[in-house]
This record gives C-alpha cells, sequence and structure tokens, in this order.
C-alpha cells in the first residue's frame, strides 16, 4: 500500500523538477561603482601674530593682503605687538582703519613713566588706549574671535587670555620684563607673552583653528654694533625664547616673515609705513602657498 502512494509521488516530484528550467549563473562582472566624493572639510583659520615690538606694524600689512585676497579670518591670536594690532583687528578695524590708526598713533600714546624697580612704564595707558578703541568690550564680545598670550611670571607658563578686559590682557602680552611693570590679573603677575609663545599658533589651534597662518617678525636686527638698549633687550628676548619659536611655528600650516630685521625694536615706530609696506610684501609672496593649501578646504 506504501509502495503504490510514494511511486506517484515520486513521478510528480521529478516531472516538477524537469518542468522549472534553471536560471544561468551570470559570471559577468557588475560595473565598478564611482567613488563617493569626500566632502571637504570647512577651513577655520586662525591667524596668529606674533610679537617684535614696533615691528608689529608690519602685521597690519599682512592683514590688509589676506582682506584684499578674500582669505577669511576666522580667529585671531595675539603675542606682545601681535596682541595690539590682533586685538584692534578684532574689535572691528578694517585694514584701512588700522593702517590710519597706525599713522596717528604715537609712543605718549602708550607710554607712561615710573620709578619703580619692576619696570618704567605702567602699562596703564597702553590699556585704556586699547579698551577705549574698542569701545570697552571685553574680549568674549569681540566681532572676531580673539586671545592675547602672555607668560605666568611665577610658573613661566603660557596663557591665552579671551575672556574679561582685552585692554588688561594685551598689557599683559606686551609687558616687556624690567621695561613694563608686570600686569597683575586674577591676584598673578603676568609678563611679555614672548618669553613662552613668541607666535602663538598654538593658541590659535586651542580656539578651534584647523588653518594657522603665523607671522613672524622675531628676526634679530641686522646690526647691533652701536644699537641702544632696546635693540640689545629685542634680540635677548629673541635669544631666549628660540625654542618656544621654533616649537610654535612647527604647528603653522602657513609662516610669514617680513623682512623687518633692519628695523630697530622702538625706532621703528617711526618707520611704520615701511613696516606695513614689508608685511605687504611678505603676505603677498606667500599668497600662492597659502590658495594652494586651501584647496583642500572650503572656505
Amino acid at each position: 500500500m506504501k509502495a503504490r502512494i510514494f511511486l506517484p509521488a515520486l513521478v510528480v516530484l521529478l516531472l516538477a523538477a524537469c518542468g522549472t528550467p534553471q536560471k544561468p549563473v551570470s559570471t559577468a562582472r557588475k560595473p565598478a561603482q564611482p567613488p563617493v566624493a569626500q566632502a571637504k572639510p570647512q577651513a577655520v583659520i586662525g591667524l596668529a601674530l606674533g610679537g617684535g615690538a614696533s615691528k608689529g606694524f608690519a602685521h597690519i600689512g599682512v592683514i590688509k593682503v589676506l582682506k584684499a585676497n578674500n582669505i577669511p579670518v576666522n580667529l585671531v591670536s595675539g603675542t606682545s605687538a601681535g596682541a595690539i594690532v590682533g586685538s584692534l583687528y578684532a574689535g572691528g578695524m578694517s585694514p584701512d582703519r588700522l593702517e590710519l590708526e597706525a599713522e596717528i598713533l604715537s609712543k605718549t600714546d602708550l607710554v607712561d613713566l615710573t620709578v619703580s624697580t619692576t619696570g618704567f612704564i605702567r602699562g596703564q595707558k597702553l590699556q585704556d588706549y586699547i579698551n577705549r578703541k574698542i569701545g570697552n568690550r571685553p574680549l568674549q564680545a569681540l566681532p572676531l574671535k580673539f586671545a592675547a598670550v602672555a607668560t605666568d611670571l611665577e610658573s613661566g607658563r603660557m596663557v591665552a587670555f579671551n575672556h574679561g578686559n582685552t585692554g588688561q590682557a594685551v598689557r599683559a602680552s606686551v609687558s616687556i620684563p624690567n621695561v613694563f611693570q608686570p600686569a597683575v590679573i586674577g591676584g598673578r603677575r603676568y609678563v611679555d607673552g614672548g618669553l613662552s609663545a613668541p607666535v602663538p599658533v598654538g593658541a590659535a589651534k586651542n580656539m578651534g583653528a584647523n588653518f594657522v597662518i603665523a607671522v613672524d617678525i622675531s628676526a634679530k636686527p641686522a646690526k647691533l654694533s652701536g644699537a641702544g638698549f632696546f635693540a640689545y633687550l629685542d634680540q635677548s628676548l629673541n635669544i631666549m625664547s628660540t625654542a618656544a619659536l621654533h616649537n610654535e611655528l612647527a604647528k603653522a600650516d602657513i609662516v610669514i616673515k617680513p623682512q623687518v630685521q633692519h628695523l630697530g625694536a622702538v625706532g621703528g615706530f617711526d618707520q611704520k609705513t615701511q613696516a606695513i609696506k614689508l608685511g605687504e610684501q611678505a603676505a603677498q609672496a606667500a599668497l600662492p602657498e597659502i590658495k594652494r593649501k586651501l584647496q583642500a578646504y572650503r572656505y
């Protein structure tokens, strides 16, 4: 009985198998899919302005060229002279206005002499000048993100001020030891940022920059023979901070070096137009490399 049921069932299965055509297996390769284009990252361009006393007017020339060539600066960090120019730029001054301010600025606008064993310039006049020019706004309220870099006198560590009194932070950044009295902020004493970060590239990166243009005006004087006190002081600070300078510049994407070595640390104050022009020339020479490297970004 079981055999009679099994045989018809087997016949049906065999016929069904024969009647179902098998699909041929394709050996053709599928066309390769085009690679997915990686989106370029958004550039956050930081401008790190170094110290160098009155040679810092060269920073204005660099800013002029970047602005004229539509290179957007998203944030600024500044040491000493770079903090002065950087704070005014971050405060909303156009390059043309910066140049005008340089023309009318005199040493007496910034220098308040005093008798002290810690320095013969107080620095209050410079602090008031900066605050007046930026409308007495604190660092965190400036139109452009900005940090003034100083050195903690007790620990020697670099401190980047990006909150609080703008003029006071700039005052701390420019307080050359034994020339300016140390700036006191929060109970601590601060001196020139050039001792710890001559060109504050690291500070710009810490603020969020992923592309940093550094401006180094720390070139040694062309001639020290017969030079005055400030030329020797400028050179001494350069020597003391050589390792820190190299460390900072190594982190930059672009380094611009205006040829200002023949300008005096203070005597160059009377050569402001020349310093600005030298900054422009150096920035123009760096433009092709800046644009080439920025091709990897959206900006």
